[in-house]
Formats: C-alpha cells, sequence, structure tokens
C-alpha cells in the first residue's frame, strides 16, 4: 500500500515516518556504524563471489573545476594547485641533488563537491544526532563520536544497480521533479530480475539518467535544483530491506523539489541520517556500470567504497569501484 503523509505539514510527516523508521539503540547505545552493521563478513565474502569477469568500473564524477557546484552555502568546485612542476625541476629551481627533481600538489574543495558519502553526523533531526545524541557531538572540530574516519573498511559489499532511468523512464532519463516511488523500485527490480533482487546488507545505487542529461545539455542547475530523487515515502521500503547504504547520481539523493506545499527541505535526509543510520552518497556516475549490467542481464556486483578518512568528517570523497 502506497504510503501517504500530510503535505501541510512536513514536520509532523518526519515525526511519523522516524515512529516507523528508527534504528535508534538497535545496534546498541554506542554504536557508530548505522546501517553499516548490516554488512557482515558473510555478505562481504558472498559480494566477492558476484567477481566473474574482473571488470572494474569508475563510479565517480571527475574533481575539478568544471563540476557542477555554483556556490550554495559556499559548496565550490575543487581548486588544484600545483607546488612543484616538471617546468620547475627542468630549470633546476628546487635545489635537489643529483638532478632529481619532483612534483607536487594541493587542492582546495568542500568535502562534498563530487562523488562522496553523506557521514552520520553530516544532518541532525530537532537537535539531535544519529542514535539519539546530542547535535553538539559535532563542533567546530569536527564530528567527534561519528567522524567518517570510522567508516573504515565497511562501505564494501553487494551493490545493486536499479537504473529507474532505464525501466520507467524516456530515453533511460526521468524528468526533473520525479519522485521515485516504492512501487518504482519494485518494478525496476521486476524488470531486471532475480540479479535485482534487494536484500539485508546491500548497497543500492540508483540511476536516474540526471546526470546523463547533464552531460548532453550543460550542468544548469544539477547542483541543488530541480531533480528526480527518491520519494519521502522511500524510508519505509529501504528499512523493511535492510539497506545498508544507497547512492545516487544526483545532487541530493532524494526529489527536488521536496514533496509539500509548504517550505520544506530535504526531508528524507532527516529521517534516513539522524533516525536510520543510513548513509548517502550523492553526484555518483552510474551510467558505464548500467550500461554493462544491461548488456550482460545482471544488476549486481561487488563494490568497493571507502570514503577518504579525514577525522572529524562529516561527509567525504570517495573513488567508488564496481567489479563484476
Amino acid at each position: 500500500m502506497a504510503i501517504t503523509w500530510d503535505r501541510q505539514d512536513p514536520e509532523a510527516a518526519v515525526a511519523a515516518m522516524v515512529e516507523r523508521c528508527s534504528n535508534w539503540g538497535r545496534w546498541g547505545d554506542d554504536d557508530v556504524h548505522g546501517t553499516l552493521n548490516l554488512i557482515t563478513d558473510a555478505r562481504r565474502a558472498h559480494a566477492a563471489t558476484l567477481v566473474r569477469t574482473g571488470k572494474a568500473f569508475s563510479l565517480t564524477q571527475p574533481f575539478d573545476m568544471e563540476g557542477p557546484q555554483r556556490g550554495w552555502r559556499r559548496r565550490t568546485n575543487p581548486v588544484h594547485t600545483m607546488l612543484d612542476t616538471g617546468t620547475d625541476a627542468e630549470a633546476q629551481l628546487q635545489g635537489f641533488p643529483h638532478g632529481i627533481g619532483g612534483a607536487d600538489d594541493v587542492v582546495s574543495m568542500p568535502l562534498q563537491c563530487s562523488t562522496q558519502w553523506d557521514g552520520l553526523g553530516h544532518i541532525f533531526d530537532h537537535g539531535r544526532a544519529w542514535n539519539g545524541r546530542r547535535a553538539s557531538v559535532v563542533s567546530s572540530e569536527g564530528d567527534s563520536v561519528t567522524g567518517i574516519e570510522t567508516v573504515g573498511p565497511r562501505l564494501a559489499g553487494r551493490a545493486v544497480l536499479l537504473d529507474i532511468g532505464r525501466a520507467i523512464g524516456e530515453g533511460g532519463e526521468l524528468p526533473d521533479g520525479y519522485p521515485i516511488s516504492a512501487a518504482d523500485l519494485d518494478a525496476t527490480i521486476d524488470a531486471q530480475g532475480a540479479s535485482a533482487t534487494v536484500g539485508p546488507g546491500d548497497i543500492v545505487l540508483v540511476r536516474t539518467g540526471q546526470l546523463t542529461r547533464a552531460r548532453r545539455d550543460g550542468w544548469g542547475e544539477y547542483a541543488g535544483g530541480a531533480a528526480p530523487g527518491l520519494s519521502f515515502g522511500t524510508a519505509e521500503w529501504l528499512h523493511v530491506h535492510d539497506v545498508a547504504a544507497v547512492a545516487t547520481d544526483t545532487w541530493g539523493f532524494e526529489v527536488r523539489p521536496n514533496e509539500f506545499d509548504v517550505p520544506a527541505f530535504q526531508p528524507l535526509h532527516q529521517v534516513c541520517i539522524p533516525n536510520m543510520g543510513l548513509f548517502l552518497g550523492e553526484l555518483w556516475d552510474l551510467d558505464g556500470l548500467a550500461e554493462h549490467c544491461s548488456a550482460s542481464g545482471s544488476w549486481e556486483a561487488m563494490l568497493v567504497a571507502a570514503p577518504i578518512s579525514i577525522t572529524g568528517a562529516v561527509g567525504a570523497p570517495v573513488h567508488p569501484v564496481a567489479l563484476v
């Protein structure tokens, strides 16, 4: 049965969804891993058996100044600067002995400017972080409890690609503003077959086709504008299926504009991160993997996607690799 909510009252809608989907205390009061607890060693070992051809697919967008960011809340594209160059070495300006030279560089960027994971300290619900902690565990010094470094190697396991754009879209793409429902997720699984079945501990990759469109037509409002994405009502689907993490090819994971008739901002984030402990990936490039899966008829892969271990960070860049 389709889930409904009061589109005039996002606060009540979030509270009702949290009542159905909260994982607070499920893995103990001190837990810092949330739904990553669902990726057990046994499930990771099973994921390794999915690697049959050895083909590897990069699921990252570039990290450069040509990215989609538009400066919202100081989110900019990466700025890459060389500190030492081959030009310096040729001119013997580096001061090293016996002819050795080198190059070095630095990058300045927000940690969520390109392909990334949202950590459990990224979003709060009424001043509470994951597992009921006070939001103040994240201070000017960073996240003192669930910093992204706590993820370690846990974000590796079975991934299922749900190509919603191909299954129900037009020309492989969903229109901006399209809310992907639980029924859409189920219909895509049915269309793709048994290999697309989603089970406990799986990492679900959702392709909408918006990135494909942005590559063709230009970035436009890809970063923060209208976008296809998961409907608010899919929180319960993700909870019932015991999904360990979700990643999409969009800027913000959930449908934009959000599904309320009054001001609202990322209510599905508010349910998923601080209340479910669910890791969300955004700005992923799923096109190459989708082409392979469509041709092979298999929609599962082993995914290795550990974030950069930046102490105290509430999100971090990642270069995800899918192995088939």
